[in-house]
């Protein structure tokens, strides 16, 4: 049977309003809206017309319900300023995302969730404390970060490209917690972005953003810093008021970007006003505000290449698991777009080389 939800998922995945479906299918806003909460069930014809514009497979349309990401369970960053048409593609993104998740949880014995909620802690002191639980020496840089949250169970997805205006989100659902990055982002924000959705899954646990406190994107902010850049660490090896050539070259060290460096020194108080703002004015003419010259590459997944090749093994390809899904091979690809490799008619293309895996798909596996 045709069922109401799947058709509200698609046409938000799309970005697409209700108004503009309406019209591209020569109906009525009010017709689609009765459509997708169950009112009234569209004529063969006009479903055709809607998988047609869409672009989703017609069995899509007849899938059992699922229940939606919502807006009040993740962690939108400027969340006033986003607008309906993306924040709801990401949400529908998040949606699909669990359903590639469960397929692939029926098939391997991914890692089990190991992340802490520690609601009542400081960013700092979470941070510190996570680092310590996940056998992260004090002194030493975190490692790639998509490899660690997926080693400790967090399942790793990415928005589609035309979604760059979306930042990296995170979401708890079944006990299992989610992080869907934006992977156009250079590889050192990537890893920020990382540790970022990382300290809301930690400070703020399985709450809906509705309960968050107001400072929730401040405080992942701070547990993100002190993550990757924990205190000791940089007093260690950056020296008070360091010149912007020496916050160039410590940057490598913990493969951050200059300017969270920068931010990070002087929160522990090793700059003076004066040579703060002189550093950040001469990053800025550098072109680190905009991007980060002469980067690290992005980090990618082991779980999700361990994945595919596995399933190749076993003659299943990417065309099959989208069949699975009832969704397009592209749409497949999407969600893995920038972590592994893009999913084309049907085959592997890598996209970016993945680092060699060292990933075992067992519970409780660690990097």
């Amino acid at each position: 049977m045709f069922t109401p939800s799947r058709l509200a998922l698609a046409r938000k995945r799309r970005g697409m309003s209700a108004a503009e479906l309406a019209r591209r299918i020569e109906k009525s806003t009010q017709s689609v809206s009765n459509y997708e909460c169950g009112r009234q069930k569209p004529s063969e014809e006009t479903l055709g017309r809607i998988a047609s514009e869409l672009e989703f497979p017609l069995t899509f349309f007849f899938r059992p319900p699922v229940e939606p990401v919502t807006e009040n369970q993740v962690s939108f960053r400027a969340r006033t300023k986003l607008l309906a048409g993306p924040r709801d593609a990401a949400l529908a993104t998040a949606t699909l995302a669990f359903e590639l998740n469960c397929l692939i949880d029926a098939r391997f014995r991914l890692p089990e969730a190991n992340v802490p909620t520690l609601e009542r802690h400081r960013p700092e002191q979470a941070a510190e404390f996570v680092r310590a639980k996940w056998g992260i020496e004090e002194l030493s840089p975190a490692p790639n970060m998509v490899h660690l949250l997926e080693a400790n169970g967090v399942r790793v997805f990415s928005l589609a490209p035309e979604h760059g205006d979306v930042d990296a989100f995170s979401f708890w659902r079944g006990g299992i917690p989610f992080v869907v990055l934006n992977t156009l982002k250079s590889g050192e924000r990537g890893r920020f972005d990382a540790a970022h959705e990382l300290g809301h899954l930690v400070l703020h646990g399985h709450n809906g953003c509705t309960t968050w406190p107001k400072d929730s994107e401040r405080e992942a902010n701070q547990f993100a810093s002190a993550f990757l850049m924990p205190r000791m660490s940089v007093r260690s090896r950056v020296p008070n008021n360091p010149t912007t050539d020496q916050v160039l070259r410590a940057k490598q060290h913990w493969r951050v970007a200059a300017l969270a460096l920068t931010y990070r020194v002087n929160d522990i108080g090793m700059f003076s006003e004066w040579n703060y703002r002189r550093c950040l004015i001469e990053l800025g003419k550098l072109g680190y505000r905009i991007g980060e010259p002469g980067g690290i590459q992005r980090e990618t997944s082991q779980v999700l290449d361990k994945v595919f090749r596995g399933l190749r093994k076993q003659n299943v390809s990417p065309a099959q698991i989208a069949a699975e899904l009832d969704v397009s091979v592209d749409d497949l690809s999407m969600l893995v777009f920038g972590l592994v490799m893009t999913v084309i008619d049907g085959t592997l293309e890598e996209s970016i080389r993945p680092e060699r895996p060292t990933l075992k798909l067992v519970a409780g596996g660690r990097r």
